[in-house]
């Protein structure tokens, strides 16, 4: 072997050495929400006699997921407009002026702060905007589950977030106190690995 020849293969090896010490890092995982399985639910006393539920049917948005990290993030988008409390009356009234104002304010979004993932779940610090206005709100994850889809065969995590605000912080003030102001929401989400 020449000497050229055993410096060209001792640079190689080196090389190789080389990167094998780098440290290896894991990047975020990125999800794409599905609107198919992706619903905000809420619940609130109605004039105090019952609990009245709702939800909205169009949803989208993105997370991400850094396990060994301990970091994410999440933005979820909700159409005003396609609140549905099952009486058309009631949800033409909520997407009025005096509730979400639905043409002005077409979109209620979340994006998150800070991901803490403890256990099998996570704690999402957040801005809540509804109605034009931005609040502080925190999501509560008991459990993330993530595995291949049974029938498309995509990797697939899921959830659901819980989170209580009251919505005259938010200026959506109408029929209080006989409305109660206590939300309790509810978003059930399914999210397909980009």
């Amino acid at each position: 072997m020449t000497i050229q020849a055993l410096f060209r293969q001792m640079t190689k090896g080196l090389t190789v050495l080389g990167l094998a010490a780098l440290p290896l890092t894991a990047s975020a995982d990125n999800f794409r929400i599905d609107p198919n399985h992706t619903y905000p639910n809420f619940k609130i006393s109605h004039l105090g006699f019952s609990t009245l539920h709702g939800r909205f049917g169009k949803t989208s948005g993105s997370l991400s997921m850094d396990r060994e990290k301990g970091s994410g993030s999440v933005v979820v988008v909700i159409e005003t407009a396609s609140i549905d409390t099952g009486m058309k009356k009631r949800d033409d009234h909520l997407r009025s002026p005096d509730f979400f104002n639905a043409t002005e304010f077409p979109e209620i979004s979340f994006n998150s702060t800070k991901v803490s993932f403890h256990g099998e779940g996570a704690t999402v610090q957040g801005n809540l905007t509804m109605k034009g206005v931005t609040k502080p709100v925190t999501l509560e994850v008991e459990r993330i589950h993530c595995g291949t889809h049974p029938f498309n065969k995509k990797y697939v995590c899921g959830f659901d977030a819980t989170a209580q605000f009251k919505r005259s912080d938010f200026g959506i003030n109408y029929g209080l106190p006989a409305i109660g102001d206590e939300v309790a929401l509810e978003i059930e989400v399914e999210a397909f690995k980009e």
